[in-house]
């Protein structure tokens, strides 16, 4: 099935092994998967979900790409940058008044041309319901909007981490290793879900675990059951049972708040292998997986870094000063 699609990410992400990682944490084998290399700007694994939003979007003839998140959020600024691209004009909704100063994901969608909204909701749970109405109101005008929820979870959205399944699948191939055990952030669910739809429609029998960064466990897990149950049946694959999603609730103190031990997730990933993690998603998966590991996880295991780069960055300068 051939469904519309915008080029934008750089693919496959390179798969590597994480030996000084491995010796670090007295575990391995370990895998990086470095979504964070997507390539398209530094939207990590944002660009993956956009190419095909964005291409049901042009499908659609939409003229204006309506999306919403915190001022941190990676997919906003994403979402900017992929819809100056092909050439649709962007509106982004954010809950309370623009920070001072602006975030870099907020002066990224900014510079990209992105018409910025803020303060239409109090809190961020509101922001989808804020989406919708936002949209109505263009098309009152005359505008032809193309509309997502937060992280751009959609039916639509979830393919591109379906894809992203089987493209770590022929990888793991080609290296010669069975991943037993895959862990990866999870906030609006997008992500895991498709990984999901594509770990059960390619017959993969690794362990997947997402690390819930902003919303209860159980309400993720639920929410991700009918996102990957939606994305295989868009693609026709086999349908995922309750069974395929695990879920582990890691919010600790909020969103984007690193606890003592996150704090030594990205420390550790950073002085053996290079990798920026942000507080938001990032740091708190390698927790998830540091945990996991203690907890006698089977090996090989696979880290998915999802990106967060420009968050990754704020929290380091913000340290330093």
């Amino acid at each position: 099935m051939t469904l519309p699609r915008v080029e934008l990410a750089l693919l496959p992400t390179p798969l590597v092994r994480a030996r000084r990682l491995e010796t670090a944490l007295g575990a391995g084998p370990i895998f990086l998967k470095r979504d964070d290399l997507t390539g398209f700007g530094i939207s990590g694994n944002k660009a993956r979900p956009l190419e095909f939003l964005l291409g049901a979007a042009l499908a659609e003839e939409a003229d204006v790409f309506v999306a919403a998140g915190s001022p941190s959020s990676n997919f906003c600024a994403a979402a900017a940058m992929a819809a100056r691209v092909v050439g649709l004009d962007c509106h982004l909704l954010f809950p309370g008044e623009m920070p001072s100063p602006p975030s870099p994901n907020v002066e990224l969608a900014r510079v990209a041309g992105a018409h910025l909204v803020f303060d239409v909701v109090e809190t961020r749970d509101l922001l989808d319901d804020a989406v919708v109405e936002h949209a109505r109101s263009l098309r009152a005008e005359g505008r032809r909007p193309y509309a997502v929820p937060r992280g751009g979870a959609t039916t639509t959205g979830v393919l591109g981490y379906a894809n992203a399944a089987r493209e770590l699948a022929e990888q793991c191939r080609a290296h010669e290793v069975a991943p037993r055990t895959v862990v990866v952030a999870t906030g609006s669910g997008g992500t895991q879900a498709g990984l999901v739809a594509g770990q059960v429609g390619c017959g993969l029998r690794w362990r997947l675990v997402g690390a819930s960064v902003s919303r209860p466990a159980q309400g993720m897990t639920d929410r991700i059951l009918r996102l990957s149950r939606a994305g295989a049946a868009a693609l026709g694959l086999e349908e995922p049972t309750a069974d395929h999603v695990d879920v582990r609730d890691c919010r600790g103190a909020g969103f984007g708040v690193a606890s003592a031990e996150d704090r030594i997730s990205a420390r550790l990933a950073l002085a053996h292998e290079g990798l920026l993690l942000d507080d938001y998603y990032g740091a708190k998966a390698m927790t998830l997986l540091r945990t996991l590991l203690t907890a006698g996880a089977e090996t090989p295991a696979v880290f998915w870094h999802t990106g967060g780069v420009a968050a990754a960055l704020t929290a380091l300068t913000g340290a330093a000063s």
